[in-house]
């Protein structure tokens, strides 16, 4: 990036004054009181003991307080240091996607202005991605190591919100909305045109588009203090998130998440079932196991289900509802535990064999209730439960031999890599 000069002091050697250069862009709105101390801080923060070039960019978007005047004003003080942005509309995605598309820096960061994140991470945030060994880095709340002071409320809701995400999606980063992340520019450009939400929920889109690539994100516990300032509404984002990972799970599904153009990493090794914990005695007897406890669980979620459900719906949609609820934790978990399948395998074929297999399963289990309502007019609940119940052992005796042997039964011998190719700078 051109003009990005730094005059440096303290203990900096020359032999750590690098040509590389990081841009960290911090997305403000209605912040007239903090921009102008954290701003500082930050300053003060990296001329001390940042050995890359840097910039600091305020994206000021639609504040209608003295937020402007503010970072306006910083800007002129430290002309070759610090920028400002100004957009016209509100959303921290958009603020993001915008500075982060125009910069030409190697390494773009993103921290929020409260500098909620102890700003001892940065060093360790973006040094892998400018040694080449990582596409994104994230600071983590919840990850091994991590220090955070925050109220019981937020801690439940991001705990539960965090995994989801690694449940439903199969992602193994733990903190998706913590407010400090780093990128390669020539590799997060590909992934802007693809991610959606111009909101909160963008940092969490852009994760699991980047880990649905192939990318690698690589993850450091954060010292973290909770802003009590904060104007983030917790709830309703958290809903909003919800909706966000059903839609970016259908782009999976339909082939719309993958993005051209970005770096091949090698994928994972993939494992064929009989050899998984090999190591460790496990294999088949392993398989069962994992399977039976899985299914134990789903089926007793499954049953709740469907005798809450039963209260108001009719037989059959009640059992739908149930059934496709719990499958879908079901499968995932059997995917994760069971049958450690590669991740680079065609996710269209696999949810379709899934759905296939779902739907056996599911007439199996309907069959069995409406046999019992032809053959048995007016049983009592207890017995449709013991009918239900016997249908769902034999359906799950059924979807375990059709998950080992056809939907995750094609797998590549062990050691093997579906994809060869080393990644470039």
């Amino acid at each position: 990036m051109t003009d990005l000069t730094t005059g440096r002091e303290g203990s900096v050697s020359a032999a750590c004054e690098l040509t590389a250069t990081v841009e960290i862009v911090v997305p403000v709105h209605n912040e007239e009181r903090a921009l102008s101390g954290c701003v500082e801080v930050l300053r003060d923060y990296l001329k001390r003991y940042f050995p890359f070039e840097w910039v600091i960019t305020v994206v000021d978007n639609a504040s209608v307080d003295r937020t402007p005047e503010i970072a306006a004003e910083l800007a002129r003080r430290h002309r070759s240091e610090v920028r400002l942005l100004r957009l016209e509309r509100k959303g921290r995605g958009l603020a993001l996607r915008t500075a982060w598309e125009r910069s030409r820096a190697d390494v773009v960061v993103y921290m929020d202005v409260d500098l909620s994140t102890g700003l001892d991470a940065l060093l360790p945030l973006v040094a892998p991605l400018l040694n080449g060994h990582s596409d994104l880095a994230i600071g983590s709340r919840l990850a091994r190591g991590a220090r955070t002071l925050r109220g019981p409320r937020r801690e439940i809701i991001s705990r539960c919100y965090n995994a989801l995400v690694r449940l439903t999606h199969g992602v193994g980063f733990t903190d998706t909305q913590c407010g400090f992340k780093a990128a390669r520019t020539s590799v997060v450009r590909p992934l802007l045109a693809t991610v959606r939400d111009d909101s909160w929920f963008f940092d969490t889109e852009l994760l699991l588009l980047a880990d649905h690539n192939g990318l690698r994100v690589h993850e450091i516990p954060v010292d973290w203090v909770e802003d009590v300032d904060s104007r983030v509404r917790v709830v309703r984002t958290a809903v909003d998130d919800m909706k966000g990972l059903v839609r970016v799970a259908r782009a999976k599904a339909t082939g719309v998440a993958r993005v051209p153009g970005l770096p091949v990493r090698p994928g994972p090794r993939a494992v064929h079932p009989d050899a998984v914990l090999a190591e460790n005695g496990g294999g088949l007897l392993w398989q069962l196991v994992s399977f039976g406890v899985i299914g134990v669980l789903s089926t007793a979620a499954h049953l709740g289900l469907y005798a809450l459900l039963r209260t108001w719906l009719p037989v059959l949609a009640a059992n739908l509802v149930a059934l496709t609820l719990t499958t879908l934790l079901n499968t995932e978990a059997n995917r994760r535990f069971t049958f450690a399948t590669s991740r680079d395998r065609s996710a269209t074929r696999t949810h379709t064999l899934g759905l296939i297999v779902f739907g056996l399963y599911y007439a199996l289990t309907s069959g069995a209730l409406l046999a019992l309502n032809g053959l048995v007019p007016g049983h009592t609940r207890t017995l449709e439960l013991v009918v239900l119940v016997c249908a769902c052992a034999l359906g799950t005796a059924g979807r375990f031999l059709l998950l080992r042997g056809w939907v995750f039964g094609h797998v590549a011998a062990p050691g093997t890599l579906s994809r060869t190719t080393p990644s470039g700078k």
